[in-house]
């Protein structure tokens, strides 16, 4: 699928495709007859029972994991609103492409495939303060470049981003479609001292002022206010949604890039779960907002998929018991009565 105009993305908004609800209760039923209490697993059962319903089987798989990481450059980064230079992007970029970075440790331990889209990185967005960060063009290309970057065939996707600057990103996405200013939504992202923080705050406020008259439409705003990152994270939960794919989102930054298709369709979510929540300040209500409840809370930051990559491995502890578990009828034991 290609979308040529926004109004194309609002389209498939409205006419989301399902999970396999059958598929679901033979899952759940499944989890009822096996050797424990019924629940005793807690949120493991509940994992098993989603990846059914997306996968559209009874007993899910993950012998094909994609991990995304999507890298972008933003025009706010010369405002001084991270600890870090704007070229630290490409670095890193690097770094990933070396097997030098955290997510290259995770993927590997989690048996997932890790691929690195880095989109346009000697052409920043715009500041946004001053102009829109990227036209509606910009947008759907960055975004078509998440679509194709989910195989065709994959188990479960994870996404994640990197890019200097992109907390700020994030956070001025989430006062301009949640509410508040800077000073409610900017963290420290990197690790800005006390006097980044106030330029993260006053970068939002510019930000929201200047573009006051778009807040009424989720995508003029995530073009407007976003970065090619966060669109490419859009298009490919949205290609996960065409495929019946299950998702992992990351953090602050990945939830916040999914946030403007939620405005469109709270539904567009349903094939997605929160891998982690953030140590960011702002990603905790973000959950809240959208509905869901974080698999981890390990303090994390670094984005990159890292917190979701990790997530990764309770997915596998659900399904070894979901899969592998016997029923009361094969053990010889007897159920409740």
């Amino acid at each position: 699928m290609h979308f040529n105009t926004l109004d194309d993305i609002r389209g498939f908004c409205r006419e989301l495709p399902g999970g396999d609800e059958a598929a679901a209760e033979a899952a759940a039923l499944r989890q009822q007859n096996l050797t424990k209490p019924p629940g005793s697993l807690g949120r493991l059962e509940e994992l098993a029972i989603w990846l059914s319903r997306w996968q559209r089987r009874e007993l899910p798989r993950l012998d094909h994991v994609t991990i995304a990481v999507f890298a972008g450059n933003h025009g706010i980064a010369e405002r001084g609103v991270s600890a870090y230079p704007p070229e630290v992007t490409a670095q890193m970029v690097a770094n990933f492409a070396a097997g030098g970075a955290a997510i290259n440790q995770i993927a590997k331990f989690a048996g997932a495939e890790l691929r690195v889209e880095p989109i346009e990185l000697a052409r920043p967005t715009r500041d946004f303060t001053v102009a829109p960060a990227m036209d509606s063009a910009d947008f759907l290309v960055a975004l078509d470049t998440g679509w194709r970057t989910v195989p065709e065939q994959t188990d479960l996707l994870v996404v994640g981003e990197m890019g200097i600057a992109n907390t700020t990103v994030a956070a001025t996405l989430c006062a301009a479609l949640m509410g508040g200013r800077g000073a409610r939504w900017a963290g420290r992202g990197t690790g800005v001292d006390d006097a980044g923080l106030l330029r993260k705050r006053s970068t939002i406020d510019a930000a929201l002022k200047f573009h006051r008259d778009l807040m009424d439409d989720p995508l003029a705003v995530a073009a407007a206010l976003g970065g090619r990152e966060l669109a490419a994270i859009s298009g490919a939960v949205l290609a996960a949604r065409a495929r019946r794919i299950p998702v992992l989102l990351d953090g602050f930054v990945a939830t916040a890039a999914v946030l403007p298709l939620a405005r469109l369709a709270p539904a567009i979510l349903d094939h997605c779960r929160a891998g982690h929540v953030s140590a960011e300040l702002g990603h905790r209500e973000l959950l809240r907002e959208l509905d869901l409840a974080p698999l981890l809370d390990l303090g994390m930051r670094l984005g990159e998929a890292s917190g979701a990559g990790v997530a990764i491995l309770l997915l596998r502890a659900a399904l070894a018991c979901h899969n592998g578990m016997a029923t009361f009828a094969e053990a010889g034991v007897s159920g409740a009565g």
